[in-house]
């Protein structure tokens, strides 16, 4: 089997209940995103035992916009506790970021997968892009949502920076228009998790993507 592009969302409370999806789903993942939902229901310790679980790499998505010191401070935990990537927002400027980047790897923002993104977030991605560009960030956030946009940023990123694309699945976007559309890494959440059988989901979204690359 060839290296996975999917990435599990794990967008549950419960530290049982989301070990036991990850370790039923490994086998078709590249890594595992978590968010709030499960940081807040099972501390910061589930990234740890994510990662003895799987083995796979742990993203972080605590999508940091604060002031430098402040990002600096949860960064600094949030990669102690094992998170290999760390999701964080390019608006709040470059010292904001670079203070992410000093302690691991940083996925930045350029824009969101859901409907509001289009009033404050897209108006500003040629920006974002260029933020990610300048820091040489491991990859960016781009909308899974629209493909167009997804190619969009593509083609104005530098080369070796991934195109990482949630929003497929419940929201609406389709695996295989999205790395058709060139991006390297798709995330799926609800599709997977809240499914009968999340081991079978992953499979066939993996086959998906494996029937494109």
């Amino acid at each position: 089997m060839s290296e996975s592009r999917l990435i599990l969302a794990l967008d549950v409370y419960e530290r049982e209940r989301a070990l036991e999806i990850a370790e039923c789903t490994a086998e078709y993942l590249w890594a595992i995103k978590i968010n709030w939902p499960l940081i807040i229901g099972s501390g910061l310790k589930i990234i740890t035992e994510l990662k003895q679980v799987t083995g796979l790499p742990i993203i972080a998505d605590v999508k940091l916009a604060d002031i430098p010191n402040t990002n600096r401070l949860i960064a600094r935990k949030v990669f102690e506790a094992g998170a290999d990537y760390i999701i964080a927002h390019g608006f709040v400027g470059r010292d904001s970021v670079e203070a992410v980047m000093e302690l691991g790897e940083t996925i930045i923002v350029v824009e969101m997968s859901h409907p509001g993104a289009k009033e404050f977030i897209q108006p500003v991605t040629e920006g974002l892009i260029e933020l990610a560009n300048e820091l040489e960030s491991f990859g960016v956030i781009a909308p899974a949502t629209r493909p167009e946009r997804v190619e969009y940023i593509r083609s104005k990123l530098k080369p070796g920076i991934r195109v990482i694309t949630p929003g497929v699945g419940a929201q609406g976007g389709k695996a295989e228009e999205v790395i058709r559309a060139g991006a390297d890494y798709i995330i799926v959440g609800r599709s997977i998790y809240g499914s009968e059988n999340p081991r079978e989901s992953a499979r066939r979204i993996f086959e998906e993507i494996e029937g494109v690359v």
